[in-house]
């Protein structure tokens, strides 16, 4: 979980971009805490740091972007976590919604397929504070089966159908949110496991760079 103080500087900015994903649509009072205390700006680039409160994707190299915060905020809603699950997060990317859930679980196991992502996450989680987010490196497809099973599982690309390996290793009540569909755009779908099935209900279309590995999209 992020601790110590925020930076004067940005401490407007970012009680502005908590009362915009308020206007929006997003109740979840933990989640907004989670933004209000994750500093944004650690996880962008400084060419576009100016920016990181507004709540717009941006550029973080490997042909990858950290997300709008409210697609952040929304997916993380959709999870309902309470602070005591165990998390897989499929793609680190940046380490901005790594940090995001830091706050809202009690375990985070993120998969990042891009060296180069992992690390320049890595020391910025640290510089962060957070302490209990556990990374690695590989085809998040696979998820992370030396910890499972979770009892949510977020996946931050666009697949064609859930990996059965994350299937496997969601726990029985555990909630699945993923962006299913083609390369082009998909609907951000949440499944919760009951009786070893999967339950669907879809939340809203999105456009996700494309799930790579084998249970996603060939690379």
């Amino acid at each position: 979980m992020v601790a110590g103080a925020v930076e004067p500087e940005f401490r407007g900015a970012r009680r502005r971009l908590v009362e915009t994903l308020q206007d929006k649509g997003i109740r979840d009072l933990a989640v907004l805490r989670a933004v209000d205390m994750v500093p944004r700006h650690l996880f962008v680039p400084t060419t576009v740091r100016h920016r990181a409160y507004e709540d717009s994707a941006l550029p973080i190299g490997s042909g990858q972007t950290i997300s709008q915060p409210f697609v952040h905020a929304r997916a993380i809603e959709q999870l309902g976590l309470t602070g005591q699950e165990k998390v897989l997060e499929i793609g680190t990317g940046s380490g901005y919604q790594t940090a995001l859930l830091s706050e809202l679980a009690a375990q985070v196991f993120s998969v990042e397929r891009f060296r180069e992502l992992l690390d320049k996450a890595r020391p910025l989680l640290q510089q962060a504070n957070v302490r209990n987010v556990s990374l690695s490196l590989g085809d998040g497809t696979l998820g992370w089966r030396e910890y499972a099973p979770y009892d949510a599982i977020l996946v931050s690309a666009g697949a064609p159908h859930v990996p059965p390996a994350l299937d496997e290793q969601l726990a029985e009540g555990g909630r699945l949110l993923i962006p299913l569909g083609d390369k082009e755009e998909q609907m951000l779908t949440l499944l919760t496991k009951r009786g070893g099935r999967l339950e669907r209900r879809d939340i809203t279309p999105v456009r996700f760079v494309p799930l790579i590995g084998a249970g996603g999209w060939p690379s």
